[in-house]
């Protein structure tokens, strides 16, 4: 069984929102509703020596998921492929995954009467392909693959750079994984 992830080189990120229209696209999402930011820090520096960093952000699909534990109706699921979903079917709206979320990746549908969230595509992963965000990105910022795979390019990123977790401090070993740097690199 394969136990997916994501590399994300924000070396190779230029912040230019592809993987978040990609997203909305497939997701056919509201308007108002995005799984996948990009953020931007900076520019950062005193001229003429300025940087910025672009840094996407999306469910971590944690492999211990307090959003998992909180919800009430078993609607927030882990599948044992590591993806963290939402089965709308059983989801109220409570909103108590979005409380216990500390990545703040759950989205309230208010027109549904629902929460949602990134799932890695997992109808495109069911049939072989790769998440849309990761497909859209044409700096090749996003890498998405199965950490149990030796040969995976994502294990391989993993093992050959310093490789950071958000709030990895929390204990919910998340399955992005973020690799930061001042200077692009193209592999």
């Amino acid at each position: 069984m394969a136990r997916y992830a994501m590399v994300i080189d924000t070396r190779r990120c230029i912040g230019c929102q592809s993987c978040t229209v990609a997203c909305k696209v497939h997701n056919e999402l509201p308007v108002d509703m995005i799984y996948n930011p990009v953020t931007t820090v900076g520019p950062t520096g005193v001229f003429p020596n300025l940087h910025m960093v672009h840094i996407p952000l999306l469910c971590m699909h944690c492999e211990n998921t307090p959003c998992v534990d909180a919800c009430p109706t078993g609607a927030s699921l882990r599948r044992e492929d590591g993806i963290v979903w939402i089965n709308e079917k059983k989801c109220v709206g409570c909103k108590a995954c979005v409380m216990a979320c500390p990545y703040g990746a759950r989205i309230s549908n208010q027109e549904k009467g629902i929460v949602q969230k990134c799932d890695f595509c997992l109808d495109r992963v069911d049939m072989g392909k790769i998440p849309r965000c990761v497909q859209s990105c044409h700096q090749k910022a996003r890498i998405f693959g199965d950490l149990d795979d030796p040969n995976s390019e994502v294990v391989k990123l993993i093992n050959s750079h310093h490789t950071v977790r958000l709030l990895d401090e929390l204990g919910s070993k998340p399955s992005v994984f973020y690799i930061y740097g001042l200077e692009a690199q193209m592999r």
